[in-house]
């Protein structure tokens, strides 16, 4: 249990199940393991433990004048409980990116009903028409597919507070816009708003991999790219077009290459500045 204070005990709605309830309850479960979750149509009489999804109270939202916040997404429960307890569970940065990033999109769905894929995959574990189990075993089945899902990505967002230093450390020492980092470790929010143009770490294939910095969070635009005669060329045709020996692969959309030795591979990085800069000089 994360939180003394967290009641053993809570209550939702019966019936049909959608993601929010789902990773409510989920949520709720991940932070005390031994929390009794009952779902009912009606709330008991002086009921003592937590309430969501249901009842018009703190952890509902299908009430009128419901809360939204200031970007317009309106909260669902699952929202409504990260508020309250997810900064007991990441970081504040972090908690606020998983917010962001997870718990929102699920708060729209539930709220418009916008597509969402995991929301679509929760509600498949909905019984079909003539289904032998109850729908109570079937939410159960749901929400332990949702535990797994939220405890890999709190895992996964712990890691980048680790990474961080990582990157943090080997950023003393980078040069020319190129980034090397000793192992590979998530950098993407460490470097997005730096001058780096390239970070190049060991691959797991053997040899490195140099990839290029977004403009953004939404990867659509790079600050750089490697020319454009070399994306999706086969590796001997690369090696002969770049001149660089060990180099074996060029991604097609150019945000991505490999070579066999770290040299090679900052190599590929200066070649690719000096086509950007000679193409901003013409310009």
């Amino acid at each position: 249990m994360i939180d003394n204070k967290m009641p053993d005990k809570a209550f939702t709605h019966g019936g049909k199940f959608h993601a929010d309830d789902v990773f409510s309850a989920a949520l709720l479960t991940y932070l005390n393991p031994n929390i009794i979750i009952e779902r009912g149509f009606e709330i008991p009489e002086d009921y003592d433990g937590i309430v969501f999804d249901i009842g018009f109270g703190e952890f509902d939202h299908h009430q009128a004048n419901s809360r939204v916040r200031e970007n317009g997404i309106p909260y669902a429960a699952f929202g409504l409980l990260w508020e309250e307890f997810g900064h007991e569970i990441l970081e504040e940065v972090e908690a606020e990116r998983f917010d962001r990033s997870f718990v929102q999109p699920l708060d729209l769905c539930d709220n418009t009903g916008c597509d969402h894929a995991i929301a679509r995959a929760i509600s498949l574990f909905n019984p079909v028409w003539d289904d032998t189990r109850s729908v109570e075993e079937a939410f159960w089945e749901a929400v332990e597919f949702a535990l797994t899902i939220l405890t890999k990505r709190f895992e996964y967002a712990k890691s980048l507070v680790r990474a961080e230093e990582v990157v943090r450390k080997a950023l003393e020492s980078a040069k020319n816009g190129i980034l090397i980092l000793p192992i590979y470790t998530p950098w993407r929010s460490v470097v997005q708003d730096t001058n780096i143009l390239f970070v190049i770490y060991p691959s797991d294939r053997g040899g490195f991999n140099a990839q290029v910095v977004p403009k953004d969070e939404d990867d659509r635009d790079l600050k750089i790219a490697f020319p454009e005669e070399w994306c999706g060329l086969e590796a001997q045709r690369l090696k002969e077009v770049t001149g660089i020996e060990t180099i074996t692969f060029c991604h097609s959309s150019g945000f991505l290459i490999a070579a066999d030795t770290l040299e090679d591979t900052v190599k590929a990085c200066e070649m690719a500045e000096e086509v950007m800069f000679i193409g901003v000089s013409k310009d």
